[in-house]
């Protein structure tokens, strides 16, 4: 067997892989870079968290699918402005989640708690909402985040 050959035909495939992990690592250094500061004020006191935005269409339908954990302290800030009626969904996504729903004026309406993961289960608002933030299963109770809390953050007028 001649191993010229082989590392020969090897090298694109091994140049192309190359591209792909240096893209995805360029892809995760972007995205670390967009986190900002949300406060939560709850009975407890104020609890910050770093929240990476979902403002696009894309952003909104990927939201947290295909990711293996979410540490404490961190989340994801869906901006759907107007405020309006919202559904979300945990659709290929591996970390359960409690969906903390807000109003424009920053005020939490509803918290869904331990959202299962993969499923296509429809959780609403129960109301108009301008912005969701997702985190961690176990957070809500953890903080004691109850709804009628205020959430500090430019998306919301409030703040």
């Amino acid at each position: 067997m001649n191993f010229d050959r082989i590392v020969v035909r090897l090298r694109p495939w091994l140049a192309a892989s190359l591209v792909v992990l240096f893209s995805s690592l360029i892809g995760l250094h972007a995205r670390a870079a967009s986190f900002q500061p949300l406060e939560i004020v709850t009975k407890s006191g104020v609890h910050v968290f770093s929240v990476e935005m979902a403002t696009t269409d894309e952003e909104k339908q990927t939201g947290l699918m295909y990711r293996k954990e979410l540490p404490d302290g961190k989340g994801m800030l869906f901006d759907f402005s107007p405020e309006q009626e919202v559904s979300m969904w945990m659709k290929n996504t591996y970390v359960p989640l409690d969906m903390i729903f807000i109003r424009a004026d920053g005020s939490i309406l509803r918290i869904a708690e331990n959202t299962e993961p993969l499923s296509t289960k429809i959780i609403p608002s129960r109301g108009l909402a301008k912005g969701v933030l997702e985190v961690v299963a176990g957070t809500a109770q953890k903080y004691g985040i109850r709804p009628g809390d205020r959430v500090a953050h430019p998306l919301f007028n409030g703040r």
